[in-house]
Protein backbone atom coordinates (compact mmCIF):
# COMPACT_ATOMS: atom_id res chain seq x y z
CA UNK A 1 0.00 0.00 0.00
CA UNK A 2 1.28 3.43 -0.93
CA UNK A 3 0.65 6.26 1.55
CA UNK A 4 0.46 9.80 0.17
CA UNK A 5 0.01 12.79 2.50
CA UNK A 6 -1.18 16.25 1.51
CA UNK A 7 -1.21 19.52 3.39
CA UNK A 8 -5.00 19.79 3.58
CA UNK A 9 -8.22 18.00 2.72
CA UNK A 10 -8.98 19.91 -0.48
CA UNK A 11 -5.51 19.40 -1.96
CA UNK A 12 -5.73 15.70 -1.06
CA UNK A 13 -9.21 15.36 -2.57
CA UNK A 14 -8.20 16.99 -5.84
CA UNK A 15 -5.13 14.78 -6.16
CA UNK A 16 -7.16 11.64 -5.51
CA UNK A 17 -9.76 12.78 -8.04
CA UNK A 18 -7.13 13.26 -10.73
CA UNK A 19 -5.88 9.71 -10.20
CA UNK A 20 -9.44 8.35 -10.11
CA UNK A 21 -10.35 10.08 -13.36
CA UNK A 22 -7.21 8.72 -14.99
CA UNK A 23 -8.04 5.19 -13.81
CA UNK A 24 -11.52 5.46 -15.31
CA UNK A 25 -10.18 6.76 -18.63
CA UNK A 26 -7.61 3.95 -18.76
CA UNK A 27 -10.27 1.30 -18.12
CA UNK A 28 -12.61 2.76 -20.74
CA UNK A 29 -9.81 2.89 -23.30
CA UNK A 30 -8.67 -0.65 -22.52
CA UNK A 31 -11.99 -2.45 -22.07
CA UNK A 32 -14.66 -0.16 -23.47
CA UNK A 33 -16.07 0.66 -20.04
CA UNK A 34 -15.15 1.11 -16.38
CA UNK A 35 -16.59 -0.48 -13.25
CA UNK A 36 -16.23 1.37 -9.96
CA UNK A 37 -17.22 1.02 -6.33
CA UNK A 38 -18.17 4.27 -4.60
CA UNK A 39 -17.99 5.14 -0.91
CA UNK A 40 -19.96 7.86 0.84
CA UNK A 41 -19.65 9.99 3.98
CA UNK A 42 -18.26 13.41 4.83
CA UNK A 43 -14.71 12.30 3.96
CA UNK A 44 -15.66 11.70 0.32
CA UNK A 45 -17.54 14.94 -0.44
CA UNK A 46 -14.63 17.04 -1.74
CA UNK A 47 -13.19 14.06 -3.60
CA UNK A 48 -16.46 13.38 -5.45
CA UNK A 49 -16.91 17.08 -6.17
CA UNK A 50 -13.51 17.18 -7.86
CA UNK A 51 -14.02 13.86 -9.63
CA UNK A 52 -17.35 14.81 -11.21
CA UNK A 53 -15.70 17.99 -12.51
CA UNK A 54 -12.78 16.09 -14.09
CA UNK A 55 -12.53 16.48 -17.88
CA UNK A 56 -12.72 13.77 -20.53
CA UNK A 57 -14.38 10.99 -18.50
CA UNK A 58 -17.08 9.28 -20.55
CA UNK A 59 -19.45 8.64 -17.66
CA UNK A 60 -21.95 6.95 -19.97
CA UNK A 61 -19.49 4.03 -20.06
CA UNK A 62 -19.09 3.84 -16.29
CA UNK A 63 -20.90 1.24 -14.19
CA UNK A 64 -21.12 2.02 -10.47
CA UNK A 65 -21.60 -0.29 -7.50
CA UNK A 66 -22.70 0.83 -4.07
CA UNK A 67 -20.36 0.05 -1.14
CA UNK A 68 -22.84 0.01 1.74
CA UNK A 69 -26.24 1.17 2.93
CA UNK A 70 -28.32 1.15 6.11
CA UNK A 71 -31.05 -1.43 6.55
CA UNK A 72 -34.49 0.12 6.90
CA UNK A 73 -33.57 3.71 5.99
CA UNK A 74 -35.79 5.34 3.34
CA UNK A 75 -34.31 6.91 0.21
CA UNK A 76 -35.42 10.41 1.20
CA UNK A 77 -33.69 10.33 4.62
CA UNK A 78 -30.78 12.82 4.74
CA UNK A 79 -28.41 10.00 5.77
CA UNK A 80 -29.39 7.66 2.93
CA UNK A 81 -26.29 6.66 0.99
CA UNK A 82 -28.46 6.07 -2.08
CA UNK A 83 -29.58 9.70 -1.87
CA UNK A 84 -25.96 10.80 -1.34
CA UNK A 85 -24.71 8.93 -4.41
CA UNK A 86 -27.57 10.04 -6.63
CA UNK A 87 -27.02 13.69 -5.74
CA UNK A 88 -23.22 13.81 -5.51
CA UNK A 89 -22.12 11.33 -8.17
CA UNK A 90 -24.67 9.52 -10.35
CA UNK A 91 -26.90 12.38 -11.51
CA UNK A 92 -24.11 14.94 -11.42
CA UNK A 93 -21.77 12.90 -13.61
CA UNK A 94 -24.40 11.17 -15.73
CA UNK A 95 -23.30 7.62 -14.93
CA UNK A 96 -24.68 5.20 -17.49
CA UNK A 97 -25.39 2.21 -15.25
CA UNK A 98 -25.53 1.91 -11.47
CA UNK A 99 -26.54 -0.60 -8.79
CA UNK A 100 -27.83 0.92 -5.56
CA UNK A 101 -28.44 -1.05 -2.38
CA UNK A 102 -32.05 -0.66 -1.33
CA UNK A 103 -32.05 -1.72 2.31
CA UNK A 104 -35.59 -0.60 2.97
CA UNK A 105 -37.43 -3.82 2.32
CA UNK A 106 -35.72 -7.09 1.32
CA UNK A 107 -32.15 -6.27 2.30
CA UNK A 108 -30.90 -9.86 2.03
CA UNK A 109 -32.44 -10.28 -1.41
CA UNK A 110 -30.93 -7.00 -2.60
CA UNK A 111 -27.51 -8.04 -1.28
CA UNK A 112 -27.70 -11.32 -3.22
CA UNK A 113 -28.95 -9.73 -6.46
CA UNK A 114 -26.44 -6.87 -6.55
CA UNK A 115 -23.70 -9.30 -5.53
CA UNK A 116 -24.40 -11.47 -8.56
CA UNK A 117 -24.25 -8.42 -10.82
CA UNK A 118 -21.02 -7.30 -9.17
CA UNK A 119 -19.37 -10.65 -9.83
CA UNK A 120 -20.06 -10.56 -13.57
CA UNK A 121 -16.67 -8.88 -14.11
CA UNK A 122 -13.78 -7.37 -12.17
CA UNK A 123 -14.05 -3.88 -10.71
CA UNK A 124 -11.52 -1.44 -12.12
CA UNK A 125 -11.29 0.92 -9.16
CA UNK A 126 -12.80 1.01 -5.66
CA UNK A 127 -13.18 4.24 -3.73
CA UNK A 128 -13.20 3.54 0.02
CA UNK A 129 -12.54 5.29 3.32
CA UNK A 130 -11.53 4.39 6.86
CA UNK A 131 -13.98 4.68 9.74
CA UNK A 132 -13.10 6.10 13.14
CA UNK A 133 -13.14 2.52 14.44
CA UNK A 134 -11.02 1.35 11.50
CA UNK A 135 -13.95 -0.06 9.59
CA UNK A 136 -13.77 -0.74 5.86
CA UNK A 137 -17.18 -0.17 4.29
CA UNK A 138 -19.48 -1.16 7.18
CA UNK A 139 -17.25 -4.06 8.24
CA UNK A 140 -16.76 -3.06 11.87
CA UNK A 141 -14.19 -4.82 14.10
CA UNK A 142 -13.88 -7.73 14.32
CA UNK A 143 -14.38 -7.83 10.56
CA UNK A 144 -14.96 -11.01 8.58
CA UNK A 145 -11.82 -11.48 6.47
CA UNK A 146 -12.85 -14.96 5.29
CA UNK A 147 -16.25 -14.82 3.62
CA UNK A 148 -16.45 -14.86 -0.17
CA UNK A 149 -19.96 -13.43 -0.24
CA UNK A 150 -20.01 -10.11 -2.14
CA UNK A 151 -22.35 -8.40 0.33
CA UNK A 152 -23.20 -9.08 3.97
CA UNK A 153 -25.88 -7.95 6.38
CA UNK A 154 -23.84 -6.61 9.30
CA UNK A 155 -24.50 -5.18 12.75
CA UNK A 156 -23.09 -1.71 13.38
CA UNK A 157 -21.10 -1.22 16.57
CA UNK A 158 -21.44 1.69 18.97
CA UNK A 159 -18.35 3.54 17.67
CA UNK A 160 -19.58 3.35 14.10
CA UNK A 161 -23.01 4.66 15.05
CA UNK A 162 -21.48 7.50 17.09
CA UNK A 163 -19.44 8.51 14.06
CA UNK A 164 -22.62 8.94 12.02
CA UNK A 165 -24.01 11.25 14.71
CA UNK A 166 -20.72 13.17 14.91
CA UNK A 167 -20.77 13.76 11.17
CA UNK A 168 -24.26 15.25 11.43
CA UNK A 169 -26.28 12.56 9.62
CA UNK A 170 -28.41 11.74 12.68
CA UNK A 171 -29.45 13.66 15.80
CA UNK A 172 -28.72 10.77 18.21
CA UNK A 173 -27.24 7.29 18.30
CA UNK A 174 -30.74 5.92 18.87
CA UNK A 175 -31.72 7.16 15.40
CA UNK A 176 -28.86 5.35 13.64
CA UNK A 177 -29.94 1.99 12.19
CA UNK A 178 -28.33 -0.98 13.90
CA UNK A 179 -27.80 -2.98 10.71
CA UNK A 180 -26.50 -2.35 7.21
CA UNK A 181 -25.72 -4.00 3.90
CA UNK A 182 -21.95 -3.93 3.41
CA UNK A 183 -19.65 -5.09 0.67
CA UNK A 184 -17.41 -7.76 2.14
CA UNK A 185 -13.70 -7.24 2.75
CA UNK A 186 -12.65 -9.93 0.29
CA UNK A 187 -14.91 -8.48 -2.39
CA UNK A 188 -13.30 -5.04 -2.03
CA UNK A 189 -9.87 -6.66 -2.35
CA UNK A 190 -10.85 -8.14 -5.73
CA UNK A 191 -10.74 -4.66 -7.30
CA UNK A 192 -7.91 -3.94 -9.71
CA UNK A 193 -7.14 -0.68 -7.89
CA UNK A 194 -8.22 0.65 -4.50
CA UNK A 195 -8.17 4.32 -3.56
CA UNK A 196 -8.69 5.02 0.12
CA UNK A 197 -9.50 8.67 0.90
CA UNK A 198 -9.25 9.31 4.65
CA UNK A 199 -8.88 12.92 5.79
CA UNK A 200 -9.53 14.59 9.17
CA UNK A 201 -8.05 14.44 12.66
CA UNK A 202 -10.95 12.19 13.75
CA UNK A 203 -9.42 9.42 11.62
CA UNK A 204 -5.83 9.77 12.88
CA UNK A 205 -5.96 6.96 15.49
CA UNK A 206 -7.64 4.56 13.07
CA UNK A 207 -5.18 5.43 10.32
CA UNK A 208 -2.24 4.71 12.63
CA UNK A 209 -3.73 1.38 13.74
CA UNK A 210 -4.48 0.31 10.17
CA UNK A 211 -1.18 1.46 8.66
CA UNK A 212 1.35 0.76 11.42
CA UNK A 213 -0.38 -1.86 13.56
CA UNK A 214 -1.02 -5.53 12.88
CA UNK A 215 -3.10 -6.61 9.93
CA UNK A 216 -6.09 -7.75 11.93
CA UNK A 217 -9.89 -8.01 11.85
CA UNK A 218 -9.77 -5.64 14.84
CA UNK A 219 -8.45 -2.94 12.46
CA UNK A 220 -10.43 -3.86 9.35
CA UNK A 221 -8.87 -1.37 6.93
CA UNK A 222 -5.43 -2.80 7.74
CA UNK A 223 -6.23 -5.52 5.19
CA UNK A 224 -5.68 -2.94 2.44
CA UNK A 225 -1.95 -3.40 3.02
CA UNK A 226 -2.22 -6.84 1.40
CA UNK A 227 -3.49 -5.40 -1.89
CA UNK A 228 -0.82 -4.73 -4.50
CA UNK A 229 -2.44 -1.61 -5.96
CA UNK A 230 -3.83 0.43 -3.08
CA UNK A 231 -3.14 4.11 -2.42
CA UNK A 232 -4.08 5.72 0.89
CA UNK A 233 -4.73 9.46 0.56
CA UNK A 234 -4.29 11.41 3.80
CA UNK A 235 -4.25 15.03 4.84
CA UNK A 236 -1.90 16.46 7.48
CA UNK A 237 -4.44 15.88 10.25
CA UNK A 238 -5.29 12.24 9.51
CA UNK A 239 -1.57 11.45 9.12
CA UNK A 240 -0.60 13.24 12.34
CA UNK A 241 0.10 10.09 14.40
CA UNK A 242 2.09 8.25 11.73
CA UNK A 243 5.85 8.06 11.86
CA UNK A 244 7.59 10.41 9.39
CA UNK A 245 8.88 7.40 7.46
CA UNK A 246 5.37 6.05 6.96
CA UNK A 247 3.72 9.40 6.35
CA UNK A 248 6.29 10.55 3.82
CA UNK A 249 6.80 14.13 2.69
CA UNK A 250 3.72 16.32 2.98
CA UNK A 251 2.69 17.53 -0.45
CA UNK A 252 1.62 21.15 -0.56
CA UNK A 253 -0.30 22.28 -3.62
CA UNK A 254 -1.85 20.60 -6.65
CA UNK A 255 1.03 18.54 -8.00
Amino acid sequence: MQVVTYSDRLTMSRAAARRAARALREAINARGGARLIAATGVSQIDFLEALTAAPDVDWSRVEMFHLDEYVGLPLDHPASFRKYLLERLINKAGIGRYHLLDGEHDAAGVADRVGRELNEALVDVAFVGIGENGHLAFNDPPADFATDRPYLIVSLDEACRRQQVGEGWFASVAEVPSRAISMSVRQILKSREIMCVAPDARKARAVKACVEGEISPMAPASILRTHANTTLYLDRESAALLSPATRGAIIDGDT
